[in-house]
This record gives C-alpha cells, sequence and structure tokens, in this order.
C-alpha cells in the first residue's frame, strides 16, 4: 500500500515538475554561451579590451565559486523551491540590465547572472533529489543535457540574432531574458508550494568539510571542470595549430560539445541502478584520457577522434558528478550542501586551468605540456573518481 501511494503521488506532479526543472536548465548556460561569438561586438562598441572582456567569462566561475556555500544557507532558511525562484528573479535583472548601453551595466548584469547560476547550479541536483526520488537518474539526464544543449544553441545562435536579425548584440542578450520570464511563469507555481520542513540532521557543512568521501566527490568535480573548461577554451588553437582552418577548428570544437550530449543522458540512469560507480567513472576518465593522447597524436583525424573520445568522457564525468552530489547523500538538504562543496572547490579549480594551460603553452610554444597536464589530471580524476563511486554515504563517513 505504501508503494501505491507513493507511485500515485508521483504521478499526480511530474509534468508541472519536470517542466521546471527544463525551463530552469535551460537558463543555466545560454547566458554565458552567447558572450564568445559577441566578443568582437561588445569590443568594437564599448571598447572593451581583452582583458576585460575574458573577465565576462570569468566573473560567473567565480561567482559559482564563492557563492555556492550560501546557496544551502538560503535553501535551509526559505527552502530550496523559493530560493530557485527568487534566483530566476536575479537571473531576469542580470539579463535585462546586462543590453544596456554603458559597459558598467554590462559587467553589474554579468555578476548578477553569475550569482544567480551559482545558486541555481548548487539546488537542481537536490530539488530533483527531493521532487523524483524514483527517477532521479532520469531527471539529472534530462536536466543535463538540457542545460548543455541550450548553451550550444546560445553559441551558435549569438550572431545571427545580432547580424542577420538585425537585433545587434543588446538584442542577442535580451533574446535569453524571455527563457528567464518563461521560467518564472513555471516556477511560480512551484515556489508556492509547501516546503518540507527542517534541515537534515547530521549534514552540517562542517562535517561536511571532515569527511573524506565528501572530498573525494569535489575533487571528481573540480577536476572535470578543469579538462572541461581547458579544452573548451584551447581545442580551436590546438586544431589551427595542427593545420585546420579557423572555421574548421570551431566546427572541431562544435563535434566535442555535441558527442558529450548522449552519454550525458544515459549516465544518470545506469549510475543510478548500479551498487557503486566505479565501472561508469573509469570508463569517462579512460575516454577523455584517450582523447587527450589523440590529441597528441598528430593531424586530420586524429583531432576528430580525440574530440569524440573526450567528449564522450567529458558528457559522462559532467552527468555523473552532479549524480554523485544525490547518490552519496540520504536527503536533499545534504546533497545541496555537498553540491555547494563540489562546485565551491570545483570552479576554483574550473577558473584556473585555461590560464595555467595558457601559462604552460607560452613557456614552450608548444601544446606537449599544457596536454601532459591533461593526462596528470585525468589520473587524478581516476583516483579520487573511484573513492567517490563506493556506495557510501557522507552523512555516515
Amino acid at each position: 500500500m505504501k508503494r501505491n501511494a507513493a507511485t500515485e503521488r508521483a504521478s499526480s506532479i511530474p509534468l508541472w515538475a519536470s517542466a521546471a526543472v527544463v525551463a530552469l536548465a535551460v537558463n543555466l548556460r545560454a547566458p554565458l554561451t552567447t558572450v564568445g561569438p559577441l566578443v568582437s561586438h561588445l569590443q568594437r562598441e564599448l571598447g572593451l579590451s581583452y582583458a576585460a572582456a575574458g573577465a565576462l567569462t570569468t566573473i560567473p566561475l567565480l561567482a559559482f565559486a564563492f557563492l555556492a556555500p550560501a546557496a544551502a544557507t538560503l535553501a535551509r532558511r526559505f527552502g530550496m523551491k523559493r530560493t530557485l525562484f527568487f534566483s530566476l528573479i536575479v537571473l531576469l535583472v542580470g539579463e535585462l540590465l546586462r543590453p544596456l548601453s554603458d559597459s558598467s551595466w554590462l559587467f553589474a548584469g554579468t555578476v548578477l547572472i553569475g550569482a544567480a547560476i551559482a545558486v541555481d547550479n548548487v539546488l537542481m541536483p537536490a530539488l530533483v533529489k527531493e521532487s523524483f526520488p524514483e527517477r532521479v537518474g532520469f531527471m539529472m539526464g534530462i536536466y543535463t543535457v538540457t542545460m548543455n544543449m541550450s548553451a550550444a544553441f546560445a553559441s551558435g545562435i549569438a550572431v545571427p540574432l545580432a547580424d542577420g536579425w538585425g537585433l545587434g548584440w543588446q538584442g542577442a542578450f535580451r533574446f535569453w531574458a524571455l527563457f528567464a520570464v518563461l521560467a518564472l511563469f513555471v516556477w511560480l507555481a512551484q515556489a508556492r508550494g509547501r516546503e518540507p520542513n527542517g534541515a537534515p540532521s547530521g549534514s552540517r557543512r562542517s562535517t561536511l568539510w571532515r569527511s573524506w568521501l565528501a572530498w573525494q566527490v569535489t575533487l571528481f568535480m573540480g577536476l572535470q571542470s578543469f579538462f572541461f573548461y581547458c579544452v573548451v577554451t584551447w581545442l580551436p588553437e590546438l586544431g589551427q595549430s595542427k593545420g585546420l582552418a579557423p572555421g574548421a577548428a570551431g566546427w572541431l570544437l562544435f563535434f566535442f560539445q555535441f558527442a558529450q550530449l548522449p552519454m550525458m543522458f544515459v549516465s544518470p540512469m545506469l549510475a543510478e541502478r548500479m551498487d557503486n560507480q566505479k565501472a561508469l567513472i573509469g570508463s569517462a576518465v579512460l575516454g577523455m584520457g584517450a582523447g587527450t593522447l589523440a590529441f597528441f597524436g598528430g593531424q586530420g583525424w586524429w583531432l576528430w577522434a580525440g574530440a569524440l573520445l573526450a567528449g564522450i568522457g567529458a558528457g559522462m564525468a559532467f552527468s555523473l558528478a552532479m549524480m554523485l552530489f544525490t547518490l552519496r547523500t540520504r536527503r536533499p538538504l545534504a546533497a545541496a550542501q555537498l553540491s555547494a562543496m563540489a562546485q565551491s572547490v570545483g570552479y576554483l579549480l574550473a577558473a584556473s586551468g585555461p590560464p595555467l594551460f595558457g601559462v604552460l603553452y607560452d613557456a614552450s610554444g608548444q601544446f606537449t605540456g599544457p596536454l601532459g597536464m591533461l593526462l596528470v589530471v585525468c589520473a587524478a580524476m581516476m583516483v579520487f573518481g573511484l573513492g567517490a563511486a563506493r556506495n557510501q554515504y557522507v552523512e555516515e563517513d
């Protein structure tokens, strides 16, 4: 009877709750990835230096790192759904400020967007655990794929919106505010709903930061982010250094991102069915390492093979990192706290990756050193990832 009651309760809410997950996921990367293709427009019209343009990418990553711990605290005080709803309001304000005519508004809007997404990054895995206890893997797959598909879509249509449709960079930025408004409409019902009372016992932040299992999850999360942002930043340059035309090098990056999607969707569902996730994490890291070795290999099809293997592995690693927040905790708010810890450290690592890759390249003028660094990162990911894959809970560690 208890099982039937749970099934009936789940079947009464999934459509609108699923729509809420998708609506929010659409807004979590697109406002950021639309910036890169429009950098030349921003430099021409606002007089931004290369350093200032680069800060538009760095600011959100730093916000992810420094504001992630606040997300769990806000969720404990106001409830996860209300916190997510108000974060969407902050996101919308940031998206409306960013296209205003002065560069100070551009940076102010970017700060608000980064702050809002930092909160959402932390709380969404916990919300999925709370709202879909019987379908966590499926919904985490939907969440991660939606987030990354919208990111790719945003980068692809940025220039056509600005130039082809005559909207300018301001209109291309405002376009994504429409999706924030839609998400707010969907989330209004969620924010009005009743939240579970109380905070999870045994999951205080001070205890979590002393858990070796929590640190293994955190370091796996951080290292896969480090790898991803290095590849996204430098793969086009690597391709051009091996003979690809600039346009083909851009498609190489698109291929890497597209290759992530299938296993990004499937991996959380497989992980949920396993006693531990060692085989999945091992496969993900081996794919990333094999792709890196292929980048060493030379020109032509080696580059495309490397993008395929690294993309499959990176897609698996990202979705598994998100899934570990729910698998290694018993309660939704504990998942939020583990997510906060992992993303705080993880995005600090991610922010340091591309500059360090560049420093190693500048020192030698070759990609051998930076790619060697990525192999070391893969080795460390294997160690920490296999530890994080153990069938244990951080509350008991």
